[in-house]
C-alpha cells in the first residue's frame, strides 16, 4: 500500500463544515422485515416517506395493507407461550433504513424464540395475544371560544406522549404527526374530520387515536377525551376530567391514566403516580415551552423557548428545544451552552447529545464532538451515531477507519458510510479497499457528487502533495472529507430503545422468577433515581408480579409512593415490605415519613433499624445528620 494522504487543514475542515450546516432530511423510505423474518419484530410504526402505500379510507386494514400483528404470525402458539410483566409486542418496523441490520438480528432471535418455546403452548392454550399499543395523540379542540388558549389544546399530545410512554405505550411524536398531514396535503393545524383522522392513523400505523376537546369558564378547564381503535373503528365513552386551570398538569395526567386504563384494563400503575409526573415545573414556564416549539418563526420560537427556561432553569424539555432551535439558527455556541445543561442521566440526553456533538463540530471543536458522540454510541450505537463519532476523530487527524467499518456493517446500504470508509482507506493507502468503497458508493447512489472524483483520485495511485485552503470544484484541487450525519431522527433512537427493551423483556421471561424480580427491582430503581416516577412504578410491578414475596420491590412501591404524596399508601407499602424481610430502603421510608410527621424519636428508631443493617448507607447517614440538627439523637 502507498503513503496515505495528508489531511485537510483546519480552515479547510471548517469552511467544509459551516457550508453543508444545513441539515439534511431524513431518510424515511418504507422498509420492512418481512423479507428477513417473516415478520417477527418489533418496532415503532412507519412513516412512509417516499412510497407511501395508502390504505383504503374508512376500512379495517386487510390483506397486504393489514399490519403483522392483525395476521397469522402473531396466532401461533409460540407467542403464547412467552410469559413476562411487560408485553412483547411484534408489529413490524417499516422504515429507518439505519436499524434494518439490528432488526433483522432481533427478528431472527424472536423467530428462533418462538421455536424455543413453541412445546410450552399447551400450558396456556388460552393466552391472549398483546394487543398493538401504537398510540397517536391529536391535539385537542378549543371549545372556550377563548383563541388566546388554543395553546392548551397542543399540550394535550406533549403530555400525554409523555405519561402513556411510561406505560410501555409507543406514541408518534409531533414531528411524524405533521409529516403525515402534509403528506396527505393537509396544513399542520388542520382538523381532521373522523374519517381523515382514520386515514392519518393508517398512515401511521396507529392503533389507537386520542381526540378530545376542553373547554374553560370561571377559571376552570373541563376536559373530555375519546380513545378511537382503528382496526375495530370504535369508538370509547367519553373519557372526562375536570379542575381549576393552575391545575392543569393535574387534568392532563389524570386524562393520560384514564385512556392508558381505557386501552390496558390491567394497567396497574397509581394515578397518584401520574399525577406527580410533571414535577416542579411552573405552568408558564410549560404555557411558553409550548408555545415556542408550535411558533412559526426562528426568533418566536427562540424567545418564547427561553422565557420557559428563564422560569424553570432545570426544564429539560425547554432546554432541549431551546438549544435544537439555537442550532437551527447557527447559533452554534449558545446551542451547545443549552444542551450541555441537560444532565447525562436524564432521558432526553442522547438527543441533547447528538445536536452538542454538531454544534462542536460545527465551530471546529472535534474532540468535544467526538466525546458528546461516544457517550450516545455508549448506550444506542446506532450506525449514524458510530458515522459521526468517526468522522469528528477523523478531523483530529485519527485514524477512524474501524468505526466507519462499524458503521457500514450496521448498515450496508446507506451510500455514505461507505463513501467514508473509501476516503479513510484513502487516507491510509489502502487504494485497493478505498477504491472498493468507492465503487460500492457508485452503486447505491450512481448520481454521487463526489465519488467520481475521489475515484479519480485513487486511480492516481497517490495524493497531492499539498491539499489547498479552501475546497474547489475542479478534480485535481479536490480534497475529499468524510460526510456527518446532521438530522436526528427522534423515531429511530426511540424505536432502537424500544428493542433494547423488548429484547431484555424476552430474556427476563426466561429468568427464575426471583432472579426476574431482582432485575426489574433494579431498573425501578434506576428510573426513580431520574426522577421517572411512573416508568419506576411499572418495574416495581413488574416485579411483584413475577415473585409476590419481593420485600425491595414493596420498598420500591414505598418510595414512590412517598414521592407521589400519598403517604398512607407509602407507609402501608413500606411495612408491607419489612413483614417480608427487613431492608433498609423501607426502613428509610418509614423515617422519613415520621420526620415529616414531627415524630422525630419514631424517625430515629428508623434510622437505627436501617444502619444496623447497612451501616454505610448514605441516606441513613443523611438521616442521622438531619435528625442530630433537631436534637434527636440515633440509637
Amino acid at each position: 500500500m502507498g503513503r496515505g494522504p495528508s489531511l485537510p487543514t483546519s480552515r479547510q475542515r471548517v469552511t467544509h463544515e459551516v457550508t453543508t450546516a444545513l441539515p439534511r432530511g431524513p431518510t424515511r423510505v418504507g422498509r420492512s422485515l418481512r423479507d428477513a423474518c417473516n415478520g417477527y419484530a418489533v418496532g415503532l410504526p412507519s412513516v412512509r416517506r417516499k412510497h407511501l402505500r395508502k390504505r383504503p379510507t374508512g376500512a379495517t386494514p386487510k390483506g397486504k395493507y393489514a399490519s403483522r400483528s392483525d395476521r397469522s404470525t402473531r396466532s401461533g402458539p409460540g407467542w403464547q407461550a412467552i410469559a413476562s410483566p411487560h408485553p412483547i409486542y411484534t408489529q413490524p418496523v417499516l422504515r429507518f433504513s439505519s436499524l434494518r441490520p439490528a432488526l433483522h438480528r432481533i427478528a431472527v432471535f424472536l423467530a428462533l424464540f418462538v421455536v424455543a418455546t413453541s412445546l410450552l403452548a399447551a400450558q396456556a392454550p388460552d393466552a391472549a395475544n398483546p394487543p398493538g399499543r401504537v398510540v397517536l395523540v391529536l391535539p385537542f379542540e378549543n371549545h372556550s371560544g377563548q383563541p388566546d388558549l388554543a395553546w392548551i389544546g397542543e399540550s394535550f399530545p406533549d403530555t400525554l406522549n409523555q405519561r402513556l410512554s411510561s406505560a410501555t405505550f409507543l406514541t408518534i411524536s409531533r414531528d411524524d404527526r405533521q409529516y403525515a398531514l402534509h403528506h396527505l396535503g393537509f396544513p399542520a393545524d388542520f382538523r381532521p374530520t373522523r374519517a381523515t383522522t382514520i386515514r392519518i392513523a393508517q398512515t401511521l400505523d396507529a392503533n389507537y387515536v386520542i381526540l378530545g376537546s376542553y373547554n374553560v369558564a370561571n377559571g376552570r378547564i373541563s376536559v373530555q377525551a375519546q380513545v378511537l381503535e382503528i382496526n375495530n373503528l370504535r369508538l370509547s365513552a367519553p373519557i372526562e376530567d375536570s379542575s381549576s386551570l393552575e391545575r392543569l398538569f393535574d387534568v392532563q395526567n389524570a386524562i393520560a391514566w384514564k385512556v392508558a386504563r381505557q386501552i390496558d384494563p390491567k394497567f396497574n400503575v397509581a394515578q397518584q403516580t401520574f399525577l406527580a409526573a410533571s414535577g416542579q415545573i411552573k405552568l408558564s414556564a410549560f404555557e411558553n415551552y409550548i408555545r415556542g416549539i408550535t411558533a412559526t418563526t426562528p426568533q418566536d420560537r427562540v424567545k418564547r423557548l427561553q422565557l420557559a427556561v428563564q422560569e424553570s432553569p432545570n426544564y429539560t424539555d425547554a432546554l432541549l428545544a431551546l438549544g435544537k432551535a439555537q442550532y437551527a439558527s447557527r447559533d452554534y455556541d449558545h446551542a451547545a451552552a443549552t444542551l450541555a445543561r441537560i444532565p447525562e442521566n436524564d432521558r432526553r440526553d442522547l438527543e441533547a447529545n447528538f445536536y452538542l456533538g454538531l454544534s462542536r463540530f460545527n465551530t471546529g471543536r472535534y474532540a468535544d464532538a467526538e466525546r458528546a458522540f461516544a457517550f450516545i454510541a455508549t448506550r444506542l450505537p446506532l450506525p449514524e451515531i458510530i458515522n459521526n463519532q468517526a468522522v469528528a476523530s477523523s478531523r483530529q487527524g485519527h485514524n477512524a477507519t474501524a468505526l466507519f467499518q462499524r458503521a457500514v456493517a450496521a448498515d450496508p446500504k446507506d451510500p455514505d458510510y461507505h463513501y467514508n470508509l473509501a476516503v479513510s482507506l484513502y487516507r491510509s493507502g489502502d487504494f485497493a479497499g478505498a477504491q472498493r468503497e468507492t465503487d460500492t458508493t457508485l452503486k447505491l447512489r450512481p448520481a454521487d457528487p463526489e465519488a467520481p472524483q475521489l475515484k479519480t483520485l485513487i486511480s492516481r495511485g497517490h495524493p497531492s502533495s499539498t491539499p489547498p485552503l479552501t475546497p474547489a470544484s475542479s478534480t485535481s484541487a479536490f480534497e475529499p472529507l468524510e460526510r456527518i450525519r446532521r438530522a436526528y431522527t427522534e423515531a429511530s433512537f426511540r424505536q432502537a430503545a424500544f428493542q433494547i427493551d423488548q429484547m431484555r423483556a424476552v430474556r427476563l421471561a426466561m429468568l427464575p422468577p426471583a432472579e426476574q424480580a431482582t432485575q426489574y427491582v433494579q431498573m425501578g430503581s434506576d428510573y426513580l433515581a431520574q426522577g421517572l416516577i411512573p416508568e419506576a412504578e411499572r418495574e416495581f410491578q413488574a416485579a411483584l408480579a413475577a415473585s409476590p414475596a419481593s420485600a425491595q420491590a414493596r420498598a420500591g412501591l414505598a418510595q414512590v409512593r412517598e414521592r407521589s404524596g400519598d403517604t398512607n399508601a407509602a407507609r402501608d407499602e413500606a411495612q408491607a415490605s419489612l413483614k417480608l424481610a427487613p431492608n433498609a430502603p423501607a426502613y428509610l421510608v418509614l423515617a422519613r415519613l415520621d420526620l415529616n410527621a414531627n415524630q422525630p424519636a419514631a424517625s430515629a428508631t428508623d434510622v437505627s433499624q436501617a444502619l444496623k443493617l447497612e451501616p454505610r448507607n448514605s441516606a441513613a447517614l443523611g438521616m442521622k445528620q438531619a435528625l442530630a440538627a433537631r436534637g434527636q439523637s440515633v440509637p
